[in-house]
């Protein structure tokens, strides 16, 4: 299955959003993708380390069930919630056919501290 980056900050958003518990498991109904299909983001966000939550899949279907964000999923999320970091992020990783979560990180980072720029005036090193 292809990564799908957008459906990753969707996710991301989703479960930030959330004002249950932390045991409790976040709702990620999301249009336009499958269940299956926020599964497998669900577990690879989870595999990097920007979720927590658990595997409950059976032989019957896949299903993840999220409670939280960690630490490094805040940040992830911090640096490209803003729409036009979000745009630029995507058509840079766009540019070049395609980059890991990590670089889209790094990539986020470097247009938010030029989108900062642009606004404020402050330069960061």
């Amino acid at each position: 299955m292809k990564l799908e980056k957008e459906l990753v900050r969707k996710i991301l958003l989703k479960v930030e959003e959330f004002e249950g518990g932390i045991y409790e498991g976040v709702p990620l109904d999301i249009a336009d993708y499958t269940e299956r299909q926020i599964a497998y983001h669900v577990m690879l966000l989870i595999e990097a380390g920007y979720l927590v939550g658990e595997d409950l899949s059976t032989l019957s279907g896949e299903e993840w069930e999220v409670q939280r964000l960690t630490y490094a999923g805040h940040e992830f999320l911090d640096t490209i919630r803003d729409a036009e970091v979000w745009r630029r992020t995507k058509d840079a990783a766009i540019k070049v056919g395609g980059v890991s979560l990590q670089v889209m990180v790094e990539i986020g980072k470097a247009y938010a501290k030029q989108v900062l720029q642009e606004r404020t005036g402050i330069v960061l090193a």
